[in-house]
């Protein structure tokens, strides 16, 4: 019995002092570490446009509004689905929303509603072209971008250039501080894109609706997109 007793009281004793040598050590703050960042840059041609048509109904039945606005999406999306072509022009329905109207005395006095089409792509020309031919909604939005593919790029080439940049402050700046070197502890990577050219272009629905006529393509050009990638974190000098 007095055996059994010795174990339990060497063996709790053991855990204590296993307890109390890992709260030391946890205590003890990391020795020699650096923090920094480095970010890494590219300037792109946006290839991705986005316009956006859009078409409101208003009146006292709210089912008669639903329906018009449904009539001429319908009309708007079998027009834009003939010029449909993966990446080069792809067609996808926006915002479809039917809201109470109310006058100057506060009642309600009937009912309006809008609804939205997007067509967005690379083929600028096929994409204009098509929302001319539109004659159902009109143009109340246009805006440039990067496409999948040119981003993916764009922020391999700023991401490169980001880690060479972190890589060589780590290297000097540990030299600086009389060390031979570093290791790297953590790192977190960040990407975020800016566009430096043409903003994008609102429309009045009312200027539109008096070209609806012509079918002329609404000229557009596209600007140029930053591409940041930010690298931060920190680094164990040796």
């Amino acid at each position: 019995m007095r055996k059994i007793s010795k174990i339990i009281a060497a063996s709790a004793m053991l855990a204590c002092a296993s307890a109390s040598f890992s709260q030391n050590s946890a205590a003890q703050p990391p020795q020699n570490v650096l923090q920094l960042s480095a970010t890494g840059s590219t300037e792109v041609v946006q290839d991705w446009l986005v316009l956006t048509l859009v078409t409101s109904k208003e009146g006292s039945d709210a089912a008669a509004v639903q329906a018009q606005l449904r009539q001429a999406l319908d009309a708007a999306l079998a027009e834009a689905k003939r010029q449909a072509q993966p990446g080069q022009l792809d067609v996808r329905t926006g915002a479809f929303g039917l809201y109470p109207r109310y006058g100057k005395d506060g009642k309600m006095s009937g009912w309006q509603g809008r609804a939205e089409l997007l067509l967005q792509g690379r083929d600028f020309a096929r994409i204009t072209g098509t929302a001319a031919k539109v004659q159902s909604m009109a143009i109340s939005q246009i805006g440039f971008g990067l496409s999948p593919e040119a981003r993916t790029q764009a922020e391999g080439e700023a991401q490169a250039q980001a880690i060479e940049q972190f890589k060589a402050r780590a290297a000097t700046l540990a030299r600086s501080f009389g060390f031979g070197g570093y290791t790297l502890r953590e790192v977190a990577v960040q990407s975020s894109e800016g566009a430096s050219g043409p903003r994008p272009r609102m429309m009045a629905m009312e200027a539109k609706a008096m070209a609806l006529g012509d079918a002329a393509p609404v000229p557009v050009e596209a600007g140029k997109a930053q591409v940041e990638v930010s690298v931060s974190g920190s680094v164990q000098m040796r």
